[in-house]
C-alpha cells in the first residue's frame, strides 16, 4: 500500500495526525532527500527506512514498485507540501494504480491553496501552472490561454527571477493585472504583496533581494458580467450539502 503524504512547508506543526500516523505504521519511507526527511522524522521521534525516489531514475521508480510489489508499505514525501504537485511521485502513483495497488492521498500543507486562501483573490476556482517554462515566448502563451477563462492563475517562480517575471506580466499584459506575490508561506519571514501589478513591482523592488520560496498569484481585469458569473458558482460548502442531501434522499427513496 502507498501512501501520499503532505509535509510542512514551513512550520513543523503544520504537519497532521494521519501524516504522522502514516509515518509511523508504514514499511519505509520514500523521500526526495534523505537528510531532510531524517530531520523531520527525528522531530517527531519516528525511526524509519528511508529510501531516495528520483522521478528520472526509472531504477529508482522499479526498485519503489518492487517493494510495494513485495507487500510492504510505504511513504511517499517530498522536501515539503503535497508530492506529485510540481513535486516527484505521479510516475509511481499512477503505476501503483495502474497494477491494482491500494494508493491513499493525504490532505495536508500545501503552498498553492494557502496562497490561494491567503491572497484575498477569488479563489471559487483557479489555474495552477506550476513551475512555467524558462521561454518567454511559452510564458505569454500559457498566461495568455489561462487569462481567457478569467480566473485567478497561481504559479511558483524562483526568487531570482521574480522581478523579471512581473515586469515581463506588465509589459505584455498591461497595467489591469492584479498581482500578489506570496514568499517563504508557514516560515518565520512569510511575508505578502499584493495589489495592482505596477504597485507590487514598485514594493518588490523597493525590498530588495528576493529570497525564499515564492507563490505569485495573477488575476487579469473581471470581464463585463464576470460578478454575475461568479455569483452563480457553486460552492465547496454547497456542494458538500448538496450531496448530503442527495445522499439522504436516496436512502429515503426519494427521487
Amino acid at each position: 500500500m502507498l501512501f501520499i503524504v503532505p509535509t510542512p512547508i514551513g512550520n513543523l506543526k503544520d504537519i497532521t495526525l494521519r501524516a504522522l500516523e502514516a509515518l509511523k505504521e508504514v514499511d519505509a519511507v520514500f523521500c526526495e532527500d534523505t537528510r531532510r526527511t531524517s530531520q523531520l522524522l527525528n522531530h517527531f521521534g519516528i525511526q524509519k527506512k528511508l529510501f531516495r525516489y528520483n522521478e528520472h531514475d526509472e531504477r529508482s521508480v522499479a526498485n519503489a514498485m518492487a517493494w510495494l510489489r513485495s507487500g510492504k508499505s510505504a511513504a511517499l514525501v517530498t522536501d515539503g507540501g503535497s508530492p506529485c504537485i510540481s513535486d516527484p511521485g505521479r510516475k509511481l502513483v499512477a503505476l501503483a494504480r495502474a497494477t491494482g495497488m491500494k494508493v491513499t492521498a493525504l490532505p495536508g500543507p500545501s503552498a498553492v491553496i494557502a496562497a490561494a486562501a491567503g491572497s484575498g483573490l477569488p479563489a471559487d476556482s483557479f489555474i495552477f501552472l506550476g513551475f512555467l517554462p524558462r521561454s518567454r515566448g511559452k510564458i505569454v502563451k500559457a498566461l495568455k490561454a489561462s487569462f481567457t477563462l478569467n480566473k485567478t492563475v497561481i504559479l511558483f517562480e524562483s526568487p531570482h527571477r521574480l522581478k523579471k517575471f512581473l515586469a515581463m506580466a506588465r509589459e505584455e499584459f498591461g497595467p489591469g493585472l492584479t498581482a500578489v506575490v506570496a514568499r517563504e508561506i508557514s516560515k518565520i519571514y512569510e511575508e505578502w504583496t499584493g495589489g495592482a501589478i505596477d504597485d507590487t513591482i514598485a514594493r518588490i523592488e523597493a525590498a530588495g533581494d528576493v529570497k525564499g520560496e515564492v507563490v505569485v498569484l495573477l488575476r487579469p481585469p473581471e470581464k463585463a458580467g464576470g460578478d454575475e458569473e461568479e455569483d452563480e458558482e457553486e460552492t465547496e460548502t454547497e456542494f458538500h450539502r448538496r450531496g448530503a442531501e442527495e445522499d439522504e434522499a436516496e436512502e429515503q427513496g426519494i427521487s
